[in-house]
């Protein structure tokens, strides 16, 4: 059953999850909170592979792939409003995880998976290009990965444990939430 174009993902799902985060006492260190926060990026993660996964059956051309992704970029990517500045910095690292997927899928769509290496090679070149302060090129080897991760690669968990906390650290939480995606494209229920 294929998705309308235009309701992969919407601004009322994302303000959904919000609205929760607000009402709920947030404690990082909590089972049910750290499960909310990872369904929050989950969901977002699951409209990215349906997407791409609407491309790849040709459901959707390239342009119209590239503009579904662009309408869930802005909703999930836009500033958001939290009177706590825990919550608000909680959100934003569920966001910054989401950009590297978005990275990925883009360039995924528009030139396939990187020919060269696996997942675990680009990790490391992004964590080697973070250490030297190449945050750009950090990215684009976490993209190449998550592109990896499209094309059916798998993602060995160890090997982000040596990493130090950053942005690659981050971006693979993000690949994380693909690969889970990937694996299990169904959608994260909001419990009421």
């Amino acid at each position: 059953m294929s998705t309308p174009p235009g309701e992969y993902y919407t601004e009322e799902r994302w303000n959904n999850w919000l609205d929760r985060l607000r009402e709920e006492e947030i404690d990082p260190e909590n089972e049910d909170s750290a499960r909310l926060l990872l369904n929050l990026q989950d969901d977002a993660a699951i409209a990215i592979a349906k997407i791409v996964g609407a491309h790849e059956e040709g459901e959707l051309d390239e342009e119209s792939a590239l503009a579904e992704l662009a309408k869930v970029r802005e909703i999930v990517l836009s500033e958001v409003e939290f009177a706590d500045e825990e919550k608000l910095m909680l959100v934003d690292g569920v966001q910054t995880s989401l950009v590297c997927v978005f990275y990925s899928a883009e360039e995924y769509i528009v030139g396939g998976s990187a020919e060269e290496g696996n997942v675990e090679d680009y990790i490391r070149a992004a964590a080697d290009a973070e250490a030297e302060e190449d945050l750009d090129a950090a990215l684009a080897h976490c993209a190449q990965a998550g592109t990896r991760l499209f094309a059916g690669d798998d993602l060995d968990r160890t090997v982000a444990e040596d990493l130090e906390y950053g942005l690659v650290a981050e971006w693979i939480n993000g690949l994380d939430s693909l690969a889970t995606a990937l694996a299990d494209p169904e959608v994260v229920e909001e419990d009421e």
